[in-house]
């Protein structure tokens, strides 16, 4: 899934953990990932815990699990040379439906972002293309 993933390779992120169910995915912030403000974009942010969301939910031998929700509380800014690490949780599944938290947080371990991510799982494989 991430071979194909151009939004992974753009923006550095780096595959620490991938475990069915846990992900742990880090990411340097540089210069073009701030805002106005001169502090890491939300979208960024949010693109890290999506990801690390993403490869939680997906396991190559099981069917694509897609997103069909998602909510995010940013607690603490960062800035570009700040590496920021998203560390993904399976929490529940009821049939196709399932629940994923994901933490962000700074190189020093305080969180800058609570994600909380609702998966489907579909009936298409990874490898059908």
């Amino acid at each position: 899934m991430l071979e194909n993933d151009r939004t992974f390779h753009a923006f550095g992120m780096e595959v620490i953990v991938d475990e069915p169910g846990r992900a742990v995915i880090r990411m340097p912030v540089r210069d073009d990932m701030a805002n106005g403000f001169g502090i890491t974009h939300g979208g960024v942010v949010f693109a890290l815990a999506d990801t690390a969301f993403a490869v939680a939910c997906n396991d190559p031998d099981g069917p694509v699990t897609v997103s069909v929700g998602a909510d995010i509380v940013f607690f603490r800014s960062t800035r570009p040379g700040d590496v920021l690490t998203a560390e993904a949780h399976h929490r529940v599944t009821r049939g196709r439906t399932g629940l994923y938290d994901v933490t962000v947080t700074d190189a020093e371990g305080a969180v800058v972002a609570e994600f909380r991510g609702h998966a489907r799982r579909t009936d298409r494989r990874l490898d059908d293309g």
